[in-house]
């Protein structure tokens, strides 16, 4: 059965013994049948904690929007004195620049030039304590598998939507949660979806499959 039937089927499991239970005598010793299945919904339980005791499943999904304004207010000061922003030319080199280009960036979007490169630097990593950082990760598994339950955060699953390893945070070493907001994005616009998603079904071909 798939992975959104099993709580169903703890459910009932745990229901069933319980119903029998009910029926015991005081006193007389707990039946295996119930003992197995308090062991089960437990392991369920288990299975679908998260980061903080919270099951994975109940966290929300997260859009691109909210995840982005979470990182313009977050303290990145350490990642952004390691942030180099382009110096302004002058003399030839800017009179190259002028004919040749590429074109100076806009004003406005100098701010978010150094939170891109902030986000990318090695201590911008994944942070098993900041909930946002999980939402997001859970996010990006929920909608490339179209699952309605969470996952654990370490295991082969993850290798399954093309990490390298059961750890995703270990890929994040050079991109920072950069590399994981593109991800965010494409899997949160409703026209990048669909895309993703053949990409992601692409990768599990039998003789198709990319990495």
């Amino acid at each position: 059965c798939g992975p959104e039937q099993v709580p169903a089927l703890a459910r009932s499991s745990v229901l069933k013994a319980l119903l029998e239970e009910a029926e015991r005598p005081r006193g007389a010793e707990v039946s295996e049948e119930l003992r197995r299945a308090q062991e089960e919904w437990e392991a369920v339980e288990e299975t679908q904690a998260g980061p903080g005791g919270l099951s994975a499943g109940s966290a929300p999904l997260i859009s691109f929007n909210e995840a982005l304004q979470y990182f313009q207010s977050a303290e990145l000061s350490q990642c952004r004195k390691k942030v180099q922003v382009p110096v302004p030319r002058s003399g030839l080199a800017s009179l190259f620049r002028f004919l040749f280009g590429p074109p100076r960036l806009h004003p406005q979007l100098q701010e978010e030039q150094k939170l891109a490169l902030a986000m990318a630097q090695c201590e911008c990593a994944l942070d098993d304590n900041q909930k946002v950082h999980m939402r997001i990760l859970q996010t990006v598994y929920k909608r490339l598998t179209s699952s309605r339950l969470g996952c654990p955060r370490y295991g082969a699953h993850w290798e399954e939507l093309g990490f390298q390893g059961v750890d995703p945070g270990t890929d994040l070493r050079g991109t920072g949660m950069l590399g994981l907001m593109q991800i965010l994005y494409l899997v949160m616009d409703s026209q990048m979806l669909p895309l993703a998603r053949d990409i992601f079904r692409l990768s599990q071909h039998e003789t198709q499959a990319c990495p």
